[in-house]
């Protein structure tokens, strides 16, 4: 399978995703100018890539967010029974421009969320690289190690960011609805 390119996080951020009967698909996200992603898809199969929002030369301010909404459209067309959306919760950023471009994906993210109705949950840094490392302030490099020796094939850190909040949400979070 190819894939290109809510529930109110106030309200229920603090609630665990229950099962269903129906297959569902979860979502993993590394917000930021090349995003990485993770799919979990109804048959258990996961996929996984990196997606560039660079603004082009003659862009707006507010290209690369009208194309992160597209991207998240196709996704959502490419696997109809998502259920659930995780995404790294970013507390600190090295400087202004990262704060920023992450805060504008994560309103984009979580307005987006809101209007199909999907639940979806920050996930801090540090519990994810606890998860997949077993030391909450591993570097770049143990987590892609530790998700190849899990058997993926990040292609960056992004990716591999990805692949750990995935992980972190099946192991942890149980079903989802």
């Amino acid at each position: 399978m190819t894939i290109p390119e809510a529930v109110s996080l106030a309200e229920h951020r603090s609630l665990p995703l229950v099962a269903s009967d129906r297959p569902a698909a979860r979502l993993a996200l590394d917000l930021g100018t090349a995003t990485g992603w993770a799919m979990q898809m109804p048959d258990g199969a996961i996929v996984s890539g990196t997606m560039a929002f660079r603004p082009g030369r003659y862009d707006g301010g507010g290209m690369r967010f009208l194309r992160f909404h597209s991207w998240l459209e196709e996704m959502a067309r490419q696997a109809p029974a998502l259920s659930a959306v995780y995404f790294e919760e970013v507390r600190r950023h090295a400087g202004t421009d990262a704060a920023h471009i992450y805060g504008g994906f994560l309103a984009h993210l979580s307005s987006w969320c809101e209007q199909k109705h999907l639940p979806y949950q920050g996930v801090p840094v540090a519990t994810i690289k606890r998860h997949v490392t077993g030391k909450g302030n591993a570097d770049k490099q143990a987590v892609i190690s530790a998700v190849k020796a899990r058997g993926f094939v990040p292609s960056d850190d992004n990716e591999a960011d990805a692949i750990a909040i995935l992980l972190w949400a099946t192991e942890t979070q149980g079903g989802v609805r």
